[in-house]
């Protein structure tokens, strides 16, 4: 069973998407275990503490190096040799071949969602890889963990269901989009359905959809 670790400031947000669709169905299959470490609960002090200002002035406030530390340790003590993966918008590009190798990897993660401003650069020792999903900045490191979560949960052998749903998608062989499909009604608000996919000729129907699939930019 892959074990995925989170560390955030924001369990809550967590709660609808990990017990969900293919989430959920995954935690049932026991393919995944998630395990939501609340930051606040490392904070320093009877308030807490989580967060500083910068040394050498400028706006805003650092995640402080302690509190991070003792998650991050939590965390490896929980599951042994896992990965610690740091959301940031510096972090390498996310893309459909990581999440296949992920998926297919034997080893578990913990993803730390920053916040505010940044963090102190002294935890960058414990991190084993850091993560991008694109060239913006959101308000924290949840949503891209989510996203990031959801594309190698959905891999993992027996969650997705179809044998070959994964095989078809889009930057599945690293490059192009998934081709157009439809269902019924043939006929929609006089749209039609292609014909060659009416046909029952597998050949014709695997050659349009091979020339219909777009490069991806």
């Amino acid at each position: 069973m892959k074990k995925i670790q989170i560390i955030t400031l924001f369990p809550e947000m967590f709660e609808g998407v990990l017990n969900s669709s293919m989430m959920w169905k995954a935690q049932k299959e026991k393919a995944v275990e998630f395990r939501i470490i609340n930051l606040r609960d490392f904070g320093l002090g009877p308030r807490k503490q989580v967060d500083d200002t910068p040394y050498g002035g400028g706006d805003g406030m650092l995640l402080m190096p302690e509190p991070l530390f003792g998650a991050i340790n939590d965390a490896k003590n929980y599951a042994k040799g896992s990965k610690v993966v740091l959301m940031t918008p510096k972090g390498q590009r996310w893309k459909q071949s990581e999440a296949r190798g992920w998926a297919d990897s034997s080893d578990d993660y913990i993803l730390v969602c920053g916040r505010y401003e940044g963090y102190d650069e002294r935890i960058l020792t414990l991190v084993d890889k850091q993560v991008s999903v694109g060239d913006y900045v959101l308000t924290g490191g949840e949503l891209p963990a989510m996203t990031i979560i959801d594309s190698i949960v959905r891999l993992i052998p027996g969650v997705l269901g179809g044998e070959n749903s994964a095989e078809i998608e889009s930057f599945s062989d690293g490059e192009t989009l998934e081709f157009p499909q439809y269902t019924r009604p043939e006929v929609f608000n006089e749209m039609g359905v292609p014909k060659v996919l009416l046909s029952g000729n597998h050949a014709e129907i695997a050659k349009w959809r091979q020339e219909n699939s777009e490069k991806a930019e």
